[in-house]
C-alpha cells in the first residue's frame, strides 16, 4: 500500500491559486487606434485566438508539476507486507580478549594452526549467527576495554566487527574487571530481564581500574549473568637453543578468578584447550532458553518521491525550454 509519511503538505496544493486570484494582475495599456475592420482581420482574430488556445498547454503542464512537487514533499512510501521478526528478548553481549597472550598458536582448525584470537573468531563467528532473535554486543578488551558494537540485531555488523578485531588494538595487557564493568554499565539501561556477558579470555586480570571481583559482584545486583571461558591449552611443544620442550601456554590463566565470577553471577565457567572444547561450550550456550515477548512485526518501506519529485523536475525543464523558444 501507498502511504504518505506527511500527508498535511498536500494543504497548499490551492496556493498557487490563491495568489492568482488575490494578487492584482499586470495590465498592460495599449495606444487605442482607429481601425477599419476588413476580412483579413477578422480572419487575423481567428487565428490568433487559436494561436491563445494552443498557448494553455504550459499552465497545463506547470499544474502537473506542482500537484508532483507537493507528492514529493509529502514523503510518499510503498508499505510491503509486514514481517514478523523473532524477538527473544535477550541481551547477549561478548567480551574478547585482545591482549598479546592470545597470539599464542596453540590452536588448530581444520589441520591448521592458529592463534587463539583467530580460534575465536571462527567459532564465536558461528555462535553468533546462531543468535536470531538476540540483541548482541561486542565488547573488545586488553589494557583497557572498548564497546566495539552497541547492542543492535544486526548480526552481520557484530561479527565483521569481531573478525575485523586485531591482537594489540586494545593493549597488550588484560583488564577483565574493565571488561565487566563496561558491560554492567551498557546492560543496566535495558529493560530486558535476560542479561548475559559472555566473557572469553587467556589470562589473569593485569590492567584496569575494577577488581574483576567487585566487577562481578556490580553485575550480580543487575541481574547480569556472566559465563566465562578460559581459552588456551595446557600443553604446546616449542623450540629453542637447547631443542625441543614442553610448555604450559596457561600458566597465566587465573581459572580461579573466572570460576568465582561466574558463580557469583549465576553464570558458569568453562575451559576451552582446544578448538572441538571451544565449539562444544558455544553449542552449550546457543542453547539458552529464550525469553519470550509479545510478536513484533517489520513492515518493509521503500521511497517514492524520488520518482514525483524525477517527473516533476522533468516537466519543469520542458517549461523553461519552451519559454526560452518564445523568447527567441
Amino acid at each position: 500500500m501507498i502511504h504518505f509519511e506527511w500527508p498535511w503538505i498536500f494543504l497548499i496544493l490551492p496556493l498557487p491559486l490563491l495568489f492568482r486570484y488575490l494578487l492584482t494582475p499586470v495590465t498592460l495599456v495599449e495606444n487605442a487606434a482607429l481601425r477599419i475592420p476588413f476580412i483579413e482581420d477578422f480572419k487575423q482574430l481567428g487565428d490568433m485566438e487559436r494561436r491563445t488556445a494552443v498557448k494553455k498547454w504550459p499552465l497545463w503542464i506547470a499544474t502537473f508539476a506542482w500537484i508532483l512537487l507537493v507528492t514529493a514533499a509529502a514523503r510518499p512510501q510503498w508499505w510491503g507486507e509486514p514481517i514478523e521478526l523473532p524477538i527473544s528478548g535477550r541481551d547477549l553481549m561478548m567480551a574478547v580478549d585482545l591482549s598479546g597472550s592470545m597470539q599464542y598458536e596453540d590452536f588448530r582448525i581444520e589441520g591448521k594452526t592458529v592463534d587463539r584470537l583467530t580460534a575465536t573468531k571462527w567459532v564465536a563467528g558461528k555462535f553468533i549467527e546462531h543468535r536470531v532473535g538476540d540483541r548482541l554486543g561486542l565488547i573488545l578488551f586488553g589494557e583497557q576495554a572498548y564497546l566495539q558494537t552497541p547492542l543492535t540485531f544486526d548480526r552481520k555488523t557484530v561479527q565483521t566487527l569481531l573478525y575485523e578485531s586485531a591482537i594489540g588494538l586494545a593493549g597488550k595487557k588484560t583488564a577483565i574487571g574493565d571488561a565487566i564493568g563496561l558491560a554492567v554499565k551498557r546492560l543496566r539501561r535495558q529493560e530486558t530481564e535476560s542479561r548475559v556477558l559472555i566473557l572469553l579470555t587467556d589470562g589473569a586480570n593485569t590492567a584496569g581500574e575494577i577488581e574483576p571481583i567487585k566487577a562481578a559482584e556490580l553485575a550480580a545486583k543487575e541481574n547480569l549473568k556472566i559465563y566465562t571461558i578460559g581459552i588456551g591449552a595446557d600443553e604446546m611443544v616449542v623450540k629453542d637453543f637447547f631443542g625441543k620442550r614442553r610448555v604450559n601456554p596457561s600458566a597465566d590463566l587465573d581459572e580461579k578468578a573466572l570460576k568465582t565470577i561466574a558463580e557469583k553471577t549465576g553464570g558458569r565457567y568453562f575451559r576451552a584447550r582446544d578448538t572441538a572444547e571451544l565449539e562444544k561450550i558455544y553449542d552449550l550456550l546457543d542453547k539458552l532458553e529464550p525469553i519470550e515477548q509479545a510478536t513484533q512485526f517489520f513492515r518493509p518501506t521503500k521511497a517514492l518521491y524520488p520518482w514525483t519529485l524525477g517527473f516533476a523536475l522533468l516537466l519543469a525543464s520542458v517549461l523553461v525550454l519552451a519559454t526560452i523558444r518564445e523568447f527567441r
